[in-house]
């Protein structure tokens, strides 16, 4: 029989345990790696509405220090931040919402009653009532949650609060 292919038992054995063990391999470790990965690769970035308090409790004209909580799961992670917002109420139905930290480096802006503006303590940064800056280093106004970011259900205020 000559061009005959003979394969010993003892090759076949061993080309049937590597492809056994390959494809074994491939089953247990494929899903694992999946797994461990898995919290690595979800998104960052979460939104939510965050309730306030009741509108009515908030003085018409006179921003208010408003805290909230936030819990964040990154990867394997978990952690609480904790947030601020200065809520100006501006008419019985309306208001809107400016993050206590300040533009420039994220410093936390203290509403002062005598002179009527926000004031940066880190570098002496001043902002208007509705969050304008009115002097100091910041590049731009305080971050404001007003228009469709800003809403109220059951006399409740509520922004839509972007965590990135």
């Amino acid at each position: 029989m000559a061009g005959s292919h003979h394969i010993s038992r003892r090759d076949f054995i061993k080309i049937t345990t590597a492809a056994v063990g390959t494809a074994i391999g491939a089953a247990i470790g494929l899903p694992t790696i999946a797994y461990l990965i898995d919290p690595a690769l979800k998104a960052g970035t979460t939104d939510a509405w965050i309730p306030l308090g009741k509108l009515v409790d908030f003085e018409v004209g006179k921003p208010t220090l408003a805290t909230f909580t936030r819990s964040k799961v990154n990867g394997w992670e978990k952690s609480v931040n904790s947030y601020g917002v200065f809520v100006l109420r501006t008419s019985d139905t309306e208001a809107l919402a400016l993050s206590n930290k300040c533009t420039h480096l994220g410093c936390h802006v203290n509403w002062d009653t005598d002179k009527q503006e926000y004031i940066c303590p880190c570098h002496d940064a001043q902002f208007g009532i509705n969050g304008d800056v009115l002097g100091g280093p910041p590049p731009r106004p305080l971050d404001r949650f007003s228009g469709d970011q800003v809403k109220v259900e059951d006399g409740t205020l509520l922004i839509h609060f972007l965590e990135g």
